[in-house]
């Protein structure tokens, strides 16, 4: 499956937080029937998909924050592997994690983070509603 971010070459980690922040925003806009939104203040990006929220991007923050929905078992799994993950901020610990975008974590990581987020949300909308977004099933 080439993701959003398959420009780049696995395992490969950014030179800098702001270009791994790009990287998700564009990433994010790119995913089908994305909508990008500022709920809160136009330093934090919202994307949403089906009227529900699937990344949160702090835009002005070093080194930047990106806050996804995620597998309970796996997020527990991600804040004790990796020092740059932890339970989602302002969010349900158990189902949301916040990732700090430093150079030290991998691009791969987080379009995997990103594309599951988004389809959790997806799988969430009620089939009869649920627009055809192209997921793999």
């Amino acid at each position: 499956r080439a993701g959003a971010f398959s420009d780049v070459s696995p395992r490969h980690h950014p030179s800098d937080a702001s270009e791994l922040r790009e990287r998700v925003l564009r990433a994010c806009a790119l995913l089908p029937g994305a909508e990008l939104t500022y709920p809160f203040d136009e330093d934090t990006a919202v994307f949403k998909v089906g009227a529900r929220m699937f990344a949160v991007v702090s835009k002005n923050d070093e080194p930047g924050q990106l806050t996804l929905k995620c597998n309970p078992d796996y997020a527990a799994f991600l804040t004790q592997q990796f020092d740059e993950i932890i339970p989602g901020y302002h969010m349900n610990k158990r189902h949301w994690i916040t990732i700090t975008l430093t150079p030290s974590i991998s691009v791969d990581l987080v379009e995997e983070l990103t594309t599951e987020s988004y389809e959790l949300i997806v799988a969430a909308i009620p089939v009869h509603t649920r627009p055809d977004f192209g997921l793999r099933e």
